[in-house]
């Protein structure tokens, strides 16, 4: 913060106005407006998402497949850090930790197929990721990758 009460946010410039004082938790109120925004316009993504799945589920699938969480999230890391280096390494990281998720999209559907309930089989399929992501976590730094 600087003498004049003004304070830097991640947004860019120095914002002058009472709501982006930093609050008694140390919170920039206006800044917290921006991380709302973002996060309900990631909701409002999910939910499009499973309104279209619900009467369409191939088409509902195809548009969960498309990257659009990783799209909006790299707009919004460049709008708060626009750094070419960082963003190549993110994009980098995003595709190396996209490919241990998949086989769950192949867990799941099987379980299902063979009378296996839906909690259960999306409960296999995550522990499948994360103990997949903890392999690429450990393998990827020994194979050269920078995650």
């Amino acid at each position: 913060m600087s003498p004049h009460g003004a304070i830097a946010c991640p947004m860019g410039g120095v914002k002058r106005f009472s709501c982006w004082r930093v609050n008694a938790l140390g919170l920039k109120l206006g800044c917290m407006w921006y991380l709302a925004i973002k996060a309900a316009l990631s909701g409002i993504l999910i939910a499009i998402i499973s309104e279209v799945a619900k009467r369409y589920p191939g088409f509902g699938g195809l548009i969960a497949s498309l990257p659009l969480v990783s799209v909006l999230g790299m707009m919004w890391l460049w709008r708060d850090k626009p750094d070419a280096a960082n963003m190549a390494d993110h994009a980098e990281a995003t595709f190396w930790f996209v490919l241990p998720s998949l086989p769950m999209f192949l867990l799941i559907p099987a379980m299902m197929r063979h009378g296996i309930g839906f909690w259960p089989s999306l409960i296999a399929g995550c522990v499948l990721t994360i103990a997949l992501y903890s392999l690429m976590v450990w393998a990827g730094p020994r194979l050269g990758l920078r995650l």
